[in-house]
């Protein structure tokens, strides 16, 4: 089995990625395996501490074992699509990729059922045909890679920031700027490791950069796009609670409780502009407020 890492899974230890893979693998078994060879990074052999690196391939030579996931019908809300690619609505609620806890129910599973083996596999069963995710509980829209050419096209068109992300989110407390840029870097939280935080760049922390601009204020809370320019794990949501202005029910970065009851985080990935893989057109795509914004806002209008 070989994989290559992506920017979704990179600033991981080596044993810790693969116990993804290795069903019923104890973290101690996957370090021995790997101290005996039977995992190579870049063709050679290396330690479980090892931080893995965007661009690394990991080949595991443990065939029995390895955690499968199957195909499920479970209905998509296709955008578009194409011999080469799709963009998918992703509801709130639903992993974007298996893990060793959830193996079902997530959109890889409903992937697997409607494009079979038309799916890029350059990350692995795990995320077949994922290039870049979204939290459980942001809905919106994500592409989808049916082969290694355009994985690669698209990864690469990330890379060199050509792909314009933006979402909506409702936001605590009133914002009074109209447009500003949150420039703070961000890394694994070292007193919650499942959390990310604002983290120095010579502590580990990635560049990271959120364009914000208001687009409704209410009496205690705000309307919002932001524009990603990087993608790093939960920016929105670390970005803007380290501004005072947590994500609307976001329980993790601070929102605390409120009178209505939402699925976390009211946040949406709600147009997406990209190159159309291997030609020169630009494909654009916005869709409406999901209903748990609506829901939001109808309370806020009150």
């Amino acid at each position: 089995m070989k994989i290559i890492v992506d920017d979704l899974c990179q600033e991981k230890r080596l044993d810790t990625y693969l116990a993804e893979y290795l069903q019923n693998f104890s973290r101690s078994k996957i370090s021995n395996e790997i101290k005996k060879g039977s995992v190579l990074v870049n063709s050679k052999e290396t330690k479980s501490s090892y931080t893995i690196k965007s661009g690394d391939v990991v080949e595991i030579n443990i065939q029995e074992n390895i955690l499968k996931i199957e195909p499920e019908n479970i209905p998509l809300d296709v955008i578009f699509e194409d011999e080469n690619m799709a963009v998918i609505n992703k509801p709130s609620g639903m992993l974007t990729h298996p893990t060793t806890i959830e193996t079902s129910g997530t959109l890889v599973n409903a992937l697997m059922y409607k494009y079979g083996e038309n799916l890029s596999d350059i990350n692995g069963e795990f995320r077949r045909g994922i290039i870049h995710r979204l939290d459980r509980n942001t809905s919106g829209l994500l592409m989808i890679a049916k082969n290694n050419q355009t994985h690669e096209y698209l990864v690469e068109k990330m890379k060199n920031r050509e792909i314009s992300k933006k979402y909506l989110a409702v936001v605590k407390g009133v914002i009074d700027e109209n447009e500003f840029t949150i420039n703070k870097p961000i890394g694994r939280n070292p007193n919650h490791p499942e959390k990310m935080g604002i983290v120095e760049v010579s502590e580990g922390g990635k560049e990271s950069i959120s364009e914000v601009k208001v687009l409704k204020r209410f009496k205690d809370a705000t309307l919002i796009e932001v524009h990603l320019i990087t993608g790093r794990t939960h920016q929105i949501r670390v970005h803007l609670s380290s501004i005072g202005h947590p994500v609307f029910n976001d329980t993790l970065y601070g929102f605390g409780k409120m009178k209505i009851k939402t699925e976390e985080q009211v946040l949406q990935s709600y147009k997406l502009a990209f190159p159309k893989p291997f030609s020169e057109e630009m494909l654009c795509f916005e869709i409406e407020p999901d209903n748990k914004i609506k829901k939001v806002l109808n309370f806020l209008e009150v």
